[in-house]
């Protein structure tokens, strides 16, 4: 049989093994919250597309306003000199 340990330097095992399998709980739980949210969008996508939305064209939107008012007029700036570009 193996002995146990004992001392301060189980102790600390101990603890770090505590602390891991709390950071690794609240990791799974995120997730699992994560994915709840994840489903949660999928249907409120799913309504708007029943109600006749573009779903293409609201991911776009979604996007765009998740992006800095200059990032954004950078980037629509750059998209219509190359389109210009092409004869677009």
């Amino acid at each position: 049989m193996a002995e146990e340990e004992t001392g301060p330097e189980s102790a600390s095992h101990g603890v770090a093994v505590a602390q891991l399998r709390s950071v690794i709980e609240r990791i799974e739980r995120l997730e699992e919250e994560k994915k709840a949210i994840a489903d949660d969008i999928r249907d409120v996508f799913a309504e708007a597309k029943a109600n006749g939305f573009d779903i293409k064209a609201l991911r776009a939107i979604v996007r765009l306003r998740k992006k800095e008012p200059t990032e954004r007029e950078e980037e629509e700036a750059v998209l219509d000199l190359y389109k210009s570009a092409l004869g677009m």
